[in-house]
C-alpha cells in the first residue's frame, strides 16, 4: 500500500495544481480498492480533496481564501471521464472560444455523448445536455468544437467568413476526418464542411 500511495503522490504532484481527477486515472498503478484507500488517506492528510463521490482535486491555494473552487471544465471532464463519456463546451460556448459569437453563457452548459443531467460539486452547478451533433471519437477535440459551434449558429448564419474562421481552427488532418464523418451530421453541415474543403483547396 505504501509503494501505491507514494505512486499515486508522485502522478499527483506531477499535475499542475487544480487538476481534477478519478480513480480511473491510477488503475494501472493498482486495484481499485487499492487506488480508492489511497485515495482516501490522500484526502485525509490535506493533500487532495474529495470533491464529490469518486471525484478528486488538487487544489489551488490562496494566501487568504485557502483551498479555491476548481475550474468548472476540469470538473465536467473528471465527471465525463467517471462514466465513460465526453463532455464539450455548450454551442454558445464553443462558438465564442472560436471568436465566432460574442456571447458568453451565464452558467457553465456541457454537450455529452451521454445522458443530460445536473450536477452539484464544490459549489458549482454544471449542466450536461445529450449533444444533437455526436460527439466522435475518431475526430480531435477541435474538429468536435467546430462542429458544436455550427449547430449553436444554426444553417442561416454560417456565411463564408465563419467557414474561414472555422478553417483557421482545423488542422488538414481535422478537415480529412470531418469529411469522412458527414453522413453523422444534418445534411446542412455536411453541405458546410464540403464547403471548407472546396475553400481550402481553392
Amino acid at each position: 500500500m505504501s509503494t501505491i500511495i507514494q505512486t499515486i503522490t508522485k502522478r499527483i504532484r506531477a499535475k499542475r495544481r487544480g487538476w481534477v481527477f478519478t480513480p480511473k486515472d491510477f488503475l494501472d498503478i493498482g486495484t481499485r480498492a487499492a487506488v480508492d484507500q489511497a485515495l482516501s488517506r490522500l484526502t485525509k492528510q490535506g493533500m487532495i480533496r474529495r470533491l464529490d463521490r469518486g471525484v478528486y482535486d488538487f487544489p489551488k491555494h490562496h494566501k487568504r481564501l485557502g483551498a479555491l473552487s476548481p475550474n468548472a471544465d476540469d470538473i465536467a471532464h473528471a465527471v465525463s471521464a467517471k462514466t465513460g463519456d465526453r463532455s464539450f463546451p455548450s454551442g454558445a460556448t464553443a462558438a465564442n472560444m472560436l471568436g465566432l459569437s460574442t456571447q458568453v453563457p451565464a452558467k457553465p452548459v456541457y454537450m455529452t455523448n451521454g445522458i443530460s443531467r445536473k450536477k452539484t460539486i464544490a459549489g458549482r452547478t454544471i449542466i450536461f445536455k445529450h449533444a444533437k451533433v455526436p460527439i466522435m471519437n475518431q475526430i480531435s477535440d477541435q474538429a468536435n468544437l467546430v462542429l458544436q459551434a455550427l449547430l449553436y449558429l444554426g444553417k442561416d448564419n454560417v456565411d463564408d467568413q465563419v467557414i474561414l474562421s472555422c478553417l483557421k481552427r482545423l488542422s488538414k488532418k481535422d478537415l480529412n476526418d470531418l469529411s469522412n464523418s458527414v453522413s453523422r451530421v444534418p445534411s446542412w453541415m455536411s453541405d458546410i464542411i464540403f464547403q471548407m474543403k472546396q475553400t481550402q483547396h481553392g
